[in-house]
């Protein structure tokens, strides 16, 4: 805040997430805020991914204020959208907060902005910017991200190219910020604890692998299984297949995959485990999200199994490839990069373009520089009430969608 004014209370922040990656990358900012006096977070747990996300909360750090159990077996996206609207009105509602931070592309992220709108409580969007160009590829997240872009006051964006998005989308520059991503910020603090445990139990090449998108779910998620076991079946690899917790993603790959001599099946890691597994690999097949920011954080060389990317930064960097889901496509591109030397070491080398480590620090500044600025603002406004003076109105986003002014 600025140095004349002196705060009598802190930013009541109210952090929404509801799965494991959001966890990961809201992790350093939650912990960030209550370092210091400016910030009181607040953080509300939707339970999207409540098993995963509640055995790691304590481990990152993090203390939830708010729990909502909003998942039903096999529920629609609609009935865990609407559950998730209600929840997340009823905890903005009796909160209170100063504004409401949201990450990335997931249901909770959507409706936590949402909610928030509905009661005037400005938000900001950590991971901001991504975009395939597909709407519904990754379905639903490519739309829940430009759907937040409408509503958030601050766009904290990993790179130069989400930003450009952004602000092609019509965002003022003034609310766009080039931070880097949070998720390189939690992955070297993760490691520096020293606590995880690799899951790569062989001297071969150790190939880790995380399939779990709806939209490669069904026959291509079985097909792409079978693919797994014939690379497995080279007999020089050992695959290490964290499961998650879906029956789909269960009922498409466990056919496949249990029991071959060369893949072990685990229960999704803890963040500690997965990281220590994750440095401890050579090679990384994903359709995830966050994993294509983390390997290329590792110097891991990563296959992306999907059809589109909202990360094309890695792919232009020379570290990540987009493989698609067909099975030989998938098959013969690990069997490339597991035998070429020289083209496995470019991808090696090919660095990280996701960040620094200091996106939180970042994120963190700036929102305390404009709440600062809009204490000045209220400071200025009370002394000129008091002499007499018309109080200005500050406004602070423009007309349309998610504009609001303080006085």
């Amino acid at each position: 805040m600025s140095p004349n004014v002196v705060a009598t209370t802190p930013v009541r922040a109210m952090l929404v997430l509801g799965t494991r990656p959001e966890a990961i990358k809201l992790a350093p900012v939650a912990r960030a805020m209550a370092a210091g006096p400016l910030f009181e977070p607040v953080v509300v747990t939707t339970g999207q991914h409540r098993e995963m996300l509640h055995q790691m909360l304590d481990l990152l750090g993090v203390k939830a204020r708010v729990q909502l159990d909003v998942m039903r077996d096999r529920q629609e996206l609609s009935q865990l959208t609407a559950r998730l609207i209600d929840g997340l009105g009823d905890v903005v509602r009796a909160e209170r907060p100063d504004l409401v931070v949201v990450q990335g592309d997931t249901t909770s992220a959507l409706t936590g902005a949402l909610a928030a709108f509905y009661e005037h409580v400005p938000v900001a969007h950590v991971e901001a910017g991504l975009r395939t160009g597909v709407l519904d590829n990754p379905f639903p997240e490519e739309l829940n991200r430009r759907l937040i872009g409408r509503m958030a006051r601050w766009h904290f964006a990993p790179t130069p190219r989400a930003a450009g998005h952004l602000t092609a989308e019509g965002v003022p520059d003034a609310e766009v910020f080039v931070t880097g991503n949070t998720v390189v910020d939690n992955l070297l603090w993760m490691l520096g604890q020293g606590t995880g445990r690799n899951h790569f139990h062989s001297d071969l090449r150790r190939v880790l692998v995380t399939l779990h998108r709806r939209e490669n779910q069904g026959d291509k998620m079985r097909a792409m299984g079978a693919a797994l076991a014939r690379l497995a079946d080279r007999g020089d690899v050992e695959v290490v297949l964290p499961l998650h917790k879906s029956p789909a993603v269960r009922e498409a790959l466990l056919p496949a995959l249990d029991g071959h001599p060369h893949v072990r099946v685990v229960e999704p890691l803890g963040y500690a485990d997965f990281s220590a597994t994750l440095a401890g690999s050579d090679l990384v097949l994903t359709d995830s999200g966050g994993i294509q920011e983390e390997a290329p954080s590792l110097g891991k060389p990563l296959l992306v199994l999907r059809t589109t990317t909202e990360r094309p930064e890695a792919v232009e960097a020379g570290a990540a490839r987009l493989v698609g889901t067909e099975p030989q496509a998938i098959l013969e591109a690990a069997m490339h990069l597991l035998d070429d030397a020289e083209e496995y070491g470019r991808m090696v080398a090919a660095g990280n373009p996701f960040g620094d480590g200091l996106a939180t620090e970042r994120i963190v500044a700036q929102l305390a520089e404009d709440f600062g600025a809009e204490a000045d603002a209220a400071a200025a406004g009370a002394k000129a009430d008091a002499e007499g003076v018309p109080e200005p109105v500050v406004v602070t986003q423009g007309e349309g969608p998610g504009s609001y002014s303080t006085a």
